[in-house]
C-alpha cells in the first residue's frame, strides 16, 4: 500500500512539473538585451585611449610614453609632444631639454599645474614660469561688462579662427585663468570671463598652454568641439602623448584581492626560517655552581685586592695577622719595644732575628718587582704558619 502511494505522489509531481514547463515555454517571450559592462581594462588604464583612436582615424601616427626619457629619440620636426600627466617632479634640466626640443621645431602642449604667487614672483611649475605665462583663479578676476550679444554657450570656451563665422566650442575647466603679462601669446581661447588656452612661438616650434586636459579624456572628448581642437593642435604631425599609466604592483593586487592567502604565505615563510634555524645538536648542560675550588677563589680574591689596593696593603695585612697571632700566644706582647717584639717572634717561630726584622719592617709604598714581592709574601707566610 505504501509503495503504491509513493508511486502516485511521484507521478503527480512529475505531471505538475511537466505542465508548468509547457506553460512557461508558451508564455516566455525572448527579447534582445544589451548589457553594459563598463569600459574595458585598456580604457580604464588609459584615460586618453579614445583620443588616441580619434587621432589615428585622422591619419596621424600616435604613440604613448611614460617619461621624458624618450625625448632624445624624438625628431622635433613634424612632431607634437603632449605633456598631459603630472609634472611636479620635473627638474630644471628636463625643462631645458623640453624647451630646446621645442625651439628646434617641435610642437609642445602642456597643462599649467600651479598658480602664480605674486609675493614670491613664481609658481611651483618650472615649465610654466619659463614660458612666462601665469595661472590664477577665475573667481579672482573682475567681472567683465555685460555682453550685448546673445551667446548660446556662455560657460564654454570659444576659439575664433580666421575665415570662420562661428567659433569652436570646447569644455575647458573655467575655474582657472591664463595670463600673458609679456604679451607673447599669438592665439588664445576664452570663456565669458577667463582665458583657458594660449599659443606662443618658441624658436622654430610652438608652445600651447592649457588650463586642463580633461576635455580630451573619455567620455568628454566627444562633447562639442573637443576632439576637433585636439586634431587642430596636432594636425600634420606625429603625436606623442606623455602621461604615466603605471599600474598597481603584483603585491598590491594580491593584498587587495587575496589578503588571507598572502598572510598564509608570509606565515609559511616565517615558520620555514624558524625551522631551518633550530639547532640540531645536543644542548650544552649548565655548568655546576660549585665547580671552582677554594684555592681558585682565594687566588681570585688576592688578584682583586692586588689590582685595587696594591702590594703594600697585602704585605701589611700579613704583618698584622702575624702580630695578632703573637699577641695571642705571648700576653703583654704589645707593651714590649720593637726589638724585644722581634726577639719574641724569633723565639716562637725559630727564625733568626735578622729575618724577622726584614719581614716585619714597614715597606715603602713604591711597587716592588714581582720576584721581590713573591719572596716577601712567602717569607711572611712562613712566619704566620710557624705561629
Amino acid at each position: 500500500m505504501n509503495q503504491r502511494l509513493w508511486l502516485s505522489v511521484g507521478a503527480f509531481i512529475a505531471l505538475l512539473v511537466g505542465a508548468l514547463s509547457v506553460y512557461l515555454y508558451f508564455k516566455a517571450i525572448p527579447y534582445p538585451a544589451e548589457i553594459d559592462h563598463g569600459p574595458s581594462p585598456e580604457a580604464q588604464a588609459n584615460p586618453y585611449l579614445a583620443a588616441e583612436h580619434f587621432l589615428r582615424k585622422q591619419g596621424l601616427t600616435v604613440s604613448h610614453a611614460n617619461s621624458l626619457d624618450i625625448l632624445p629619440s624624438l625628431e622635433p620636426h613634424q612632431r607634437s609632444l603632449l605633456l598631459l600627466g603630472d609634472r611636479s617632479n620635473m627638474s630644471p634640466r628636463q625643462v631645458n631639454q623640453v624647451l630646446n626640443w621645442t625651439r628646434a621645431g617641435g610642437r609642445l602642449l602642456f597643462v599649467a599645474e600651479a598658480l602664480w604667487d605674486e609675493k614670491t614672483g613664481q609658481s611651483n611649475d618650472l615649465l610654466l614660469d619659463r614660458v612666462q605665462v601665469h595661472q590664477s583663479l577665475s573667481k579672482d578676476l573682475k567681472e567683465p561688462p555685460p555682453d550685448p550679444g546673445d551667446d548660446p554657450y556662455p560657460k564654454l570656451t570659444k576659439l575664433y579662427l580666421e575665415n570662420e563665422e562661428a567659433p569652436a566650442y570646447v569644455t575647458f575647466d573655467t575655474a582657472f585663468h591664463l595670463d600673458d603679462p609679456k604679451n607673447l601669446a599669438q592665439a588664445w581661447a576664452n570663456s565669458g570671463k577667463a582665458t583657458h588656452m594660449m599659443q606662443l612661438s618658441h624658436g622654430q616650434g610652438s608652445i600651447t598652454v592649457v588650463t586642463d586636459a580633461d576635455l580630451w579624456k573619455t567620455p568628454a572628448i566627444d562633447q562639442y568641439d573637443n576632439a576637433w581642437l585636439l586634431w587642430y593642435l596636432t594636425a600634420d604631425t606625429d603625436v606623442t602623448l606623455l602621461f604615466n599609466t603605471d599600474h598597481d604592483s603584483l603585491l598590491t593586487l594580491l593584498w587587495r584581492y587575496f589578503p588571507q592567502a598572502l598572510v598564509a604565505l608570509i606565515a609559511l615563510i616565517v615558520f620555514g626560517f624558524w625551522h631551518v634555524g633550530v639547532r640540531n645538536g645536543p644542548l650544552l648542560e649548565p655548568a655546576p655552581r660549585a665547580r671552582r675550588q677554594l684555592q681558585e677563589h682565594l687566588r681570585a680574591s688576592a688578584n682583586f685586592m692586588l689590582r685595587h689596593n696594591g702590594q703594600h696593603s697585602l704585605l701589611q695585612a700579613l704583618q698584622q695577622d702575624i702580630l695578632r697571632r703573637v699577641r695571642h700566644r705571648h700576653p703583654g706582647f704589645e707593651q714590649l719595644g720593637v726589638a724585644e717584639q722581634w726577639l719574641v717572634i724569633a723565639r716562637l717561630t725559630g727564625q733568626p732575628t735578622r729575618a724577622i726584622s726584614q719581614a716585619m719592617s714597614p715597606r715603602p709604598k713604591q711597587r716592588l718587582p714581582s720576584a721581590e714581592f713573591s719572596r716577601q709574601v712567602a717569607h711572611l707566610q712562613t712566619l704566620r704558619n710557624a705561629l
